[in-house]
C-alpha cells in the first residue's frame, strides 16, 4: 500500500535536515509517560519539526526517566532534539515560562483534572482521548478554554491520516451517492490479555465506548457531519476480570462500567448510523473492526479508523455481477468473502503510518498562524456527548437528542515537506 498515491509526491526528510532550532518553535511538556507516549515521543523528536518536547512528568518517576532516555536515544542516532527536563509533578510543568503547550496523556478519568489545571496555568492543552469522562466535565473544560482564551483539543487523530481523509474526499465528491447510513463495530475480549495495565479499561472513563469508541465516533462526525440524537442498549456481562498479562497477572479487577454497548446514531443530514463495542466477545484478532458506509449509489469500506492508513474498498451497482433469479439466500455457499468484488481505492493524502502527533502538530501551527486546527474541543466535545448518551438513553429507556453542535473542520492539504503542517 503507497501512502499519498494522488498528487505530486512529498518529501519525507529525517529531521536532521530541518532547519536550526527557531523562535516561534511551539514547546510542549508531557504529562503522563505511560503506554502511548512512546509513538507520542517519536513522532514529536522525528516527524514533527516545528514542535519541541521540553520536558516530561508522570507520578511514576521510573516513567519519566523512561521518556528522556528515549530522547537521548534518538540524539545518539543522529536527530537533533532537545533532551526534556523531568518535573516533579505537573504544577512545575504549567507554572515552566517554556512551555506553551500541556500534552495530556494521562489516564481517562485524570484527563478533567490535569487539563483543568493546565488551562488555569494559561496552557493550551493536547489530550489523549477522551475529553472528559462525563458531559459536566467536558463542559467545565470547554468553558474554561473559552473563558481564558486558549486553544483544547485532543484524540484521536487518526481522522486526519490518508485513510479516512481519502473516505471524506470519495464521499464529498459522491463516490456513493447521497449517504443513506453507516454501520461499525469493535469487537474484542477486553485488553487484560496484552495490556500491561489493564485496570483503568474497567473503571469511570474505560469500557469500549469510552476507549474505542471515540476513533468511530470521530470518524463518523468526519464523513457524516453533525449528529442529533442517539439511542443505545448497554450492560456489563462479567462482575471481574483476570489480568492474564505481565506485571499484574492474576490480579483481579472489579468491572465497573458497562462492556457491551449498541446503540444508533441520527445525523442532521438525516443518515442513521449503527456502532457496536464490547470487551465481551472472542472474536478473530483480524476481524475485531468493521466500518462501512453506504449511499444511493454504491457502498464505502472505512478502514479501521484506530489507524491512520487503509486498505479503502469501494462498491458500485456496476461492479457487481447479474443478481441470480432466485432468493440469494437459499443458494449454497462456501465461507463467504464479504468483500469479494469491491475495489481497493488509492489513497489520496500523506500520513498513512502510525502519526499520533498529528493533531499535537496541527494545533501547535494553529497557534502560530491563528487558524484553526482540525482536533479541535468543538469536535472532542460532541464526541463525548454522542459516547455517554448510549447508557444514559438505556437507562431512561428513551431518544436522547444531543445539545452540542459540530461543524467540521477542514480537510487537510497535502504539504511537500512530510511533518510540516499546511
Amino acid at each position: 500500500m503507497t501512502c499519498f498515491a494522488y498528487g505530486e509526491p512529498h518529501i519525507k526528510l529525517s529531521r536532521r535536515f530541518s532547519p536550526g532550532k527557531r523562535n516561534d518553535m511551539i514547546r510542549v511538556a508531557m504529562i503522563g509517560v505511560g503506554a502511548i507516549s512512546g509513538i507520542y515521543l517519536k513522532n514529536i523528536t522525528e516527524t514533527f519539526r516545528e514542535i519541541e518536547l521540553v520536558g516530561v512528568c508522570d507520578l511514576i518517576p521510573e516513567r519519566a526517566q523512561g521518556g528522556v532516555d528515549f530522547v537521548k536515544a534518538q540524539q545518539e542516532k543522529g536527530i537533533p532534539c532537545r533532551e526534556p527536563k523531568i518535573y516533579g509533578d505537573m504544577y512545575q510543568a504549567f507554572q515552566d515560562p517554556e512551555v506553551d503547550v500541556v500534552l495530556n496523556l494521562t489516564r481517562p478519568y485524570e484527563h478533567f483534572e490535569v487539563t483543568k489545571q493546565a488551562l488555569l496555568h494559561g496552557k493550551h492543552v493536547f489530550s489523549e482521548k477522551p475529553l472528559a469522562v462525563d458531559m459536566a466535565e467536558g463542559d467545565a473544560l470547554v468553558a474554561l478554554a473559552q473563558e481564558k482564551g486558549l486553544r483544547l483539543g485532543g484524540a484521536p487523530d487518526t481522522f486526519m491520516g490518508a485513510g479516512i481523509q481519502t473516505c471524506r474526499k470519495l464521499i464529498d465528491d459522491g463516490a456513493i451517492g447521497e449517504v443513506v447510513g453507516a454501520n461499525c463495530a469493535m469487537i474484542c475480549h477486553g485488553h487484560e490479555t496484552w495490556h500491561p495495565d489493564p485496570e483503568f479499561y474497567y473503571k469511570r472513563g474505560g469500557g469500549p465506548m469510552m476507549d474505542m469508541g471515540p476513533y468511530y465516533v470521530t470518524a463518523l462526525v468526519q464523513l457524516l457531519g453533525e449528529a442529533q440524537g442517539v439511542m443505545g442498549m448497554t450492560k456489563k456481562s462479567f462482575p471481574q476480570r483476570i489480568i492474564t498479562s505481565q506485571p499484574h497477572y492474576g490480579e483481579v479487577v472489579d468491572v465497573d462500567v458497562d462492556t457491551y454497548l449498541a446503540g444508533n446514531i441520527l445525523f442532521s443530514s438525516g443518515a442513521v448510523a449503527q456502532i457496536f463495542t464490547t470487551f465481551d466477545v472472542y472474536y478473530a484478532s483480524n476481524a475485531q473492526a468493521r466500518f462501512e458506509v453506504y449511499g444511493t449509489k454504491g457502498t464505502l469500506v472505512v478502514p479501521d479508523p484506530n489507524t491512520f492508513g487503509g486498505p479503502i474498498l469501494l462498491l458500485r451497482p456496476e461492479d457487481q455481477a447479474a443478481a441470480p433469479a432466485v432468493d440469494p439466500g437459499l443458494l449454497r455457499k462456501e465461507q463467504p468473502n464479504f468483500y469479494q468484488g469491491y475495489k481497493e481505492i488509492p489513497l489520496m493524502f500523506d500520513y498513512c503510518e502510525n502519526s499520533r502527533a498529528l493533531g499535537l502538530a496541527d494545533m501547535c501551527k494553529s497557534i502560530e498562524t491563528g487558524r484553526d486546527f482540525r482536533a479541535n474541543y468543538q469536535q472532542q466535545h460532541h464526541v463525548l456527548e454522542i459516547l455517554t448518551s448510549f447508557t444514559l438513553s438505556c437507562q431512561k429507556g428513551a431518544y436522547i437528542p444531543l445539545k452540542t453542535h459540530y461543524q467540521r473542520t477542514a480537510p487537510m492539504k497535502n504539504n511537500p515537506m512530510h511533518g510540516i503542517l499546511d
